[in-house]
Protein backbone atom coordinates (compact mmCIF):
# COMPACT_ATOMS: atom_id res chain seq x y z
CA UNK A 1 0.00 0.00 0.00
CA UNK A 2 3.39 2.41 0.95
CA UNK A 3 4.90 1.77 -2.64
CA UNK A 4 0.89 2.73 -4.42
CA UNK A 5 0.63 5.84 -2.74
CA UNK A 6 3.73 6.57 -3.43
CA UNK A 7 3.45 5.82 -7.41
CA UNK A 8 -0.27 7.79 -7.29
CA UNK A 9 1.72 10.41 -5.48
CA UNK A 10 4.35 10.81 -7.93
CA UNK A 11 2.13 10.46 -11.07
CA UNK A 12 0.41 13.77 -9.62
CA UNK A 13 3.18 15.69 -10.06
CA UNK A 14 4.70 14.07 -13.54
CA UNK A 15 4.12 16.39 -16.47
CA UNK A 16 4.31 13.00 -18.85
CA UNK A 17 0.86 12.14 -17.21
CA UNK A 18 -2.36 13.14 -17.80
CA UNK A 19 -5.14 12.32 -15.58
CA UNK A 20 -8.17 13.54 -13.63
CA UNK A 21 -7.48 17.22 -11.97
CA UNK A 22 -4.70 17.95 -14.32
CA UNK A 23 -5.26 20.91 -16.47
CA UNK A 24 -4.67 18.99 -19.98
CA UNK A 25 -6.55 16.58 -18.97
CA UNK A 26 -9.62 18.37 -20.24
CA UNK A 27 -8.27 20.12 -22.84
CA UNK A 28 -5.85 17.81 -24.54
CA UNK A 29 -8.53 16.22 -27.13
CA UNK A 30 -7.16 17.21 -30.76
CA UNK A 31 -4.62 19.39 -29.35
CA UNK A 32 -1.52 16.59 -28.63
CA UNK A 33 0.62 18.05 -31.04
CA UNK A 34 0.34 21.72 -30.19
CA UNK A 35 -0.27 21.59 -26.60
CA UNK A 36 1.84 18.43 -25.20
CA UNK A 37 4.20 17.46 -27.54
CA UNK A 38 7.49 19.44 -28.65
CA UNK A 39 7.04 18.06 -32.27
CA UNK A 40 3.97 17.86 -34.51
CA UNK A 41 4.71 13.99 -35.73
CA UNK A 42 2.61 11.18 -36.16
CA UNK A 43 0.97 9.55 -32.66
CA UNK A 44 0.44 6.24 -31.77
CA UNK A 45 -1.38 4.95 -29.08
CA UNK A 46 -0.91 1.81 -27.02
CA UNK A 47 -4.11 0.65 -24.93
CA UNK A 48 -3.78 -1.29 -22.12
CA UNK A 49 -0.28 0.08 -21.86
CA UNK A 50 0.31 -1.45 -18.27
CA UNK A 51 3.18 -0.65 -17.14
CA UNK A 52 4.60 1.28 -20.31
CA UNK A 53 6.98 -0.63 -21.36
CA UNK A 54 6.41 -1.32 -24.85
CA UNK A 55 5.26 2.66 -25.13
CA UNK A 56 8.78 3.56 -23.72
CA UNK A 57 10.36 1.05 -26.42
CA UNK A 58 9.04 2.41 -29.22
CA UNK A 59 9.34 5.98 -28.57
CA UNK A 60 12.83 5.83 -27.92
CA UNK A 61 13.17 3.52 -31.06
CA UNK A 62 11.43 5.90 -33.15
CA UNK A 63 12.39 9.38 -31.81
CA UNK A 64 10.15 10.36 -35.66
CA UNK A 65 6.72 9.62 -33.37
CA UNK A 66 4.82 10.56 -31.18
CA UNK A 67 3.73 7.94 -28.80
CA UNK A 68 0.53 7.83 -25.79
CA UNK A 69 0.16 4.99 -23.52
CA UNK A 70 -3.37 4.86 -21.91
CA UNK A 71 -3.78 2.96 -19.17
CA UNK A 72 -6.42 3.15 -15.83
CA UNK A 73 -4.01 2.12 -13.25
CA UNK A 74 -1.71 5.19 -12.09
CA UNK A 75 0.39 3.24 -10.29
CA UNK A 76 1.04 0.67 -13.58
CA UNK A 77 1.75 4.36 -15.30
CA UNK A 78 4.39 5.22 -12.85
CA UNK A 79 6.85 2.76 -13.78
CA UNK A 80 6.58 3.48 -18.05
CA UNK A 81 6.48 7.46 -16.99
CA UNK A 82 9.88 6.71 -14.49
CA UNK A 83 11.47 4.63 -17.54
CA UNK A 84 10.69 7.77 -20.27
CA UNK A 85 12.04 10.56 -17.87
CA UNK A 86 14.91 8.28 -17.09
CA UNK A 87 15.50 8.53 -20.84
CA UNK A 88 14.72 11.82 -21.56
CA UNK A 89 12.33 11.21 -24.00
CA UNK A 90 10.29 13.96 -24.63
CA UNK A 91 7.77 12.10 -28.04
CA UNK A 92 5.68 9.74 -24.72
CA UNK A 93 2.73 10.66 -22.56
CA UNK A 94 0.50 8.68 -20.88
CA UNK A 95 -3.01 9.22 -20.26
CA UNK A 96 -4.81 7.59 -16.99
CA UNK A 97 -8.46 6.72 -17.93
CA UNK A 98 -10.75 4.27 -18.61
CA UNK A 99 -10.41 2.87 -22.60
CA UNK A 100 -14.40 3.35 -23.07
CA UNK A 101 -13.62 7.26 -22.79
CA UNK A 102 -10.97 6.96 -25.30
CA UNK A 103 -13.01 9.64 -27.77
CA UNK A 104 -13.14 12.38 -24.83
CA UNK A 105 -9.37 12.78 -25.41
CA UNK A 106 -8.35 12.27 -29.34
CA UNK A 107 -10.22 13.77 -32.29
CA UNK A 108 -11.35 11.64 -34.94
CA UNK A 109 -8.42 11.11 -37.34
CA UNK A 110 -6.11 12.25 -34.49
CA UNK A 111 -4.22 8.72 -34.33
CA UNK A 112 -1.56 7.33 -36.75
CA UNK A 113 -1.62 3.75 -35.07
CA UNK A 114 -3.26 1.94 -32.27
CA UNK A 115 -1.48 -1.31 -30.50
CA UNK A 116 -3.26 -3.53 -28.08
CA UNK A 117 -0.82 -5.52 -25.85
CA UNK A 118 -1.75 -8.16 -23.66
CA UNK A 119 -5.15 -7.00 -22.49
CA UNK A 120 -7.20 -8.16 -19.80
CA UNK A 121 -9.17 -11.76 -22.05
CA UNK A 122 -12.17 -11.38 -20.04
CA UNK A 123 -12.77 -14.96 -20.32
CA UNK A 124 -16.18 -15.24 -18.75
CA UNK A 125 -19.26 -15.03 -21.32
CA UNK A 126 -20.91 -12.04 -19.38
CA UNK A 127 -17.47 -10.66 -20.16
CA UNK A 128 -17.83 -10.55 -23.73
CA UNK A 129 -18.86 -6.80 -24.26
CA UNK A 130 -15.97 -5.75 -21.99
CA UNK A 131 -13.28 -7.33 -24.10
CA UNK A 132 -11.12 -4.43 -26.12
CA UNK A 133 -11.52 -5.63 -29.24
CA UNK A 134 -15.26 -6.27 -28.98
CA UNK A 135 -17.33 -4.43 -32.02
CA UNK A 136 -18.55 -1.30 -29.60
CA UNK A 137 -14.74 -0.75 -28.79
CA UNK A 138 -13.85 -1.13 -32.77
CA UNK A 139 -15.78 1.30 -33.71
CA UNK A 140 -14.18 4.12 -30.72
CA UNK A 141 -10.62 3.53 -32.11
CA UNK A 142 -12.67 3.24 -35.96
CA UNK A 143 -13.18 6.94 -35.51
CA UNK A 144 -10.10 8.08 -33.80
CA UNK A 145 -7.85 6.33 -35.99
CA UNK A 146 -6.56 8.19 -39.56
CA UNK A 147 -7.75 6.30 -43.20
CA UNK A 148 -5.30 3.73 -43.28
CA UNK A 149 -3.90 3.62 -39.76
CA UNK A 150 -3.31 0.29 -38.33
CA UNK A 151 -4.50 -1.36 -35.25
CA UNK A 152 -2.49 -3.65 -33.74
CA UNK A 153 -2.65 -6.46 -31.36
CA UNK A 154 -0.53 -8.62 -29.73
CA UNK A 155 -1.50 -11.12 -26.68
CA UNK A 156 -0.65 -14.59 -25.10
CA UNK A 157 -4.36 -15.22 -24.90
CA UNK A 158 -5.72 -18.28 -27.48
CA UNK A 159 -9.51 -17.50 -26.54
CA UNK A 160 -9.30 -13.58 -26.99
CA UNK A 161 -7.11 -14.15 -30.29
CA UNK A 162 -9.49 -16.44 -31.69
CA UNK A 163 -12.54 -14.18 -30.86
CA UNK A 164 -10.58 -11.24 -32.49
CA UNK A 165 -10.26 -12.93 -35.35
CA UNK A 166 -14.02 -14.29 -35.36
CA UNK A 167 -15.11 -10.56 -34.85
CA UNK A 168 -13.33 -9.11 -37.61
CA UNK A 169 -14.22 -11.89 -39.87
CA UNK A 170 -18.13 -10.59 -39.13
CA UNK A 171 -16.86 -7.37 -40.51
CA UNK A 172 -16.79 -5.56 -43.65
CA UNK A 173 -14.78 -2.81 -43.23
CA UNK A 174 -11.19 -4.26 -42.36
CA UNK A 175 -8.86 -5.16 -44.81
CA UNK A 176 -4.83 -5.85 -44.78
CA UNK A 177 -5.63 -8.29 -42.59
CA UNK A 178 -2.38 -10.48 -41.20
CA UNK A 179 -2.29 -13.06 -38.33
CA UNK A 180 -0.50 -15.59 -36.36
CA UNK A 181 -0.56 -17.56 -33.35
CA UNK A 182 3.32 -17.93 -32.84
CA UNK A 183 4.85 -14.50 -33.95
CA UNK A 184 8.49 -15.51 -33.17
CA UNK A 185 8.09 -17.99 -35.96
CA UNK A 186 6.34 -15.95 -38.59
CA UNK A 187 7.39 -13.39 -41.30
CA UNK A 188 5.69 -10.84 -39.34
CA UNK A 189 7.86 -10.64 -36.50
CA UNK A 190 9.54 -7.99 -37.74
CA UNK A 191 6.45 -5.63 -37.32
CA UNK A 192 6.63 -5.82 -33.44
CA UNK A 193 10.81 -5.28 -33.17
CA UNK A 194 11.64 -8.04 -31.04
CA UNK A 195 10.32 -5.94 -27.65
CA UNK A 196 9.19 -8.28 -24.88
CA UNK A 197 7.48 -6.60 -21.72
CA UNK A 198 7.77 -8.39 -18.63
CA UNK A 199 4.28 -9.65 -18.58
CA UNK A 200 5.45 -11.27 -22.23
CA UNK A 201 8.84 -12.52 -20.95
CA UNK A 202 6.52 -14.52 -18.19
CA UNK A 203 3.47 -15.56 -20.47
CA UNK A 204 6.73 -16.86 -22.49
CA UNK A 205 8.15 -18.70 -19.95
CA UNK A 206 4.77 -20.79 -19.00
CA UNK A 207 5.11 -22.21 -22.83
CA UNK A 208 2.58 -19.77 -24.16
CA UNK A 209 3.12 -18.79 -27.49
CA UNK A 210 2.42 -14.81 -28.81
CA UNK A 211 -0.50 -14.10 -30.80
CA UNK A 212 -0.36 -11.25 -33.63
CA UNK A 213 -2.12 -9.24 -35.60
CA UNK A 214 -2.60 -6.05 -37.53
CA UNK A 215 -5.22 -4.49 -40.14
CA UNK A 216 -6.78 -1.47 -41.17
CA UNK A 217 -10.29 -0.19 -41.36
CA UNK A 218 -11.22 0.66 -45.17
CA UNK A 219 -12.50 4.35 -45.78
CA UNK A 220 -16.11 5.41 -45.47
CA UNK A 221 -17.34 5.77 -48.79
Amino acid sequence: MKNKTFRFKVVAERANVLEPGKELFTRIKGQWNTLYFPKAQPITVELACGRGEYSVALASRFPDRNYVGVDIKGDRIWKGSTLAVEQGLTNIGFLRTNILTIESFFDPSEVDEIWLTFPDPRPRKRDIKRRLTSPRFLEMYKRILRPGGYFRLKTDNTGLFAYTLETLAERTDIEDLASTDNVYQSPLRKECFDIKTRYEEMFAAKGETIKYLRFRFTETQ
